[in-house]
């Protein structure tokens, strides 16, 4: 079987964990309390520096979930066969923590906090932006788009939709998040580029 078809092992463990950690706060009586605590709690007196990592593990719902976790099913297959298990582990975290930071710093400037944040969105994006600069002209099947789209323009697209929503601060979603993780995952491609780790 052709390996870009199976599950390598820290996708697999990363999406276990999720599923897990959303069982436990949607089913057992002790859900609200790893809520609390584990989400990325900014501007309120409950924040703690590790919910910049917690966060990324708890979700708002099933959908919310699902999406996460079949575009890092979808994308990181190919990244971590691509990176290595560790340099994906390394580049998703990055993302992650990084989408927070800039989700925070953006929040600061307009006025957003208090402001809690939870989902693994941020990451998941670094993996898109990832897969468009590694394979910039492989074609993307977006559900509600009839025609294929290059990945590099579908992730063009993708932050300049985000950019946009969150300028205008429209929905209850973490857009400058979103684009935070693509920028810090831009930025170590870069980095691990310059030092000849990798090539694109």
């Amino acid at each position: 079987m052709n390996r870009y078809f199976q599950t390598p092992p820290v996708v697999l463990n990363l999406i276990i964990i999720n599923l897990l950690v959303f069982m436990a706060t949607a089913l057992l009586p002790v859900g609200r309390v790893v809520m609390g605590w584990g989400a990325l709690m900014l501007g309120t007196p409950f924040f703690h520096t590790y919910q910049f990592i917690t966060y990324m593990f708890l979700h708002a719902n099933f959908e919310h979930l699902f999406f996460n976790m079949f575009a890092l099913w979808m994308f990181g297959r190919t990244l971590e066969y691509e990176l290595g298990s560790k340099r994906f582990l390394i580049y998703y975290m990055v993302c992650g923590v990084g989408a927070a930071l800039i989700q925070y710093l953006t929040a600061i400037v307009l006025g957003e906090l208090p402001l809690m944040l939870v989902g693994a969105s941020g990451a998941v994006m670094g993996l898109l932006l990832a897969f468009g600069v590694l394979h910039p002209n492989v074609p993307i099947y977006f559900l509600f788009v009839p025609v294929p789209i290059k990945a590099k323009w579908f992730v063009v697209g993708y932050a300049v939709l985000e950019l946009f929503l969150g300028w205008r601060g429209i929905g209850n979603v973490a857009h400058f998040a979103h684009v935070g993780g693509m920028l810090w995952g831009l930025l170590l491609l870069w980095w691990w580029k310059h030092r000849r780790i990798i090539w694109f």
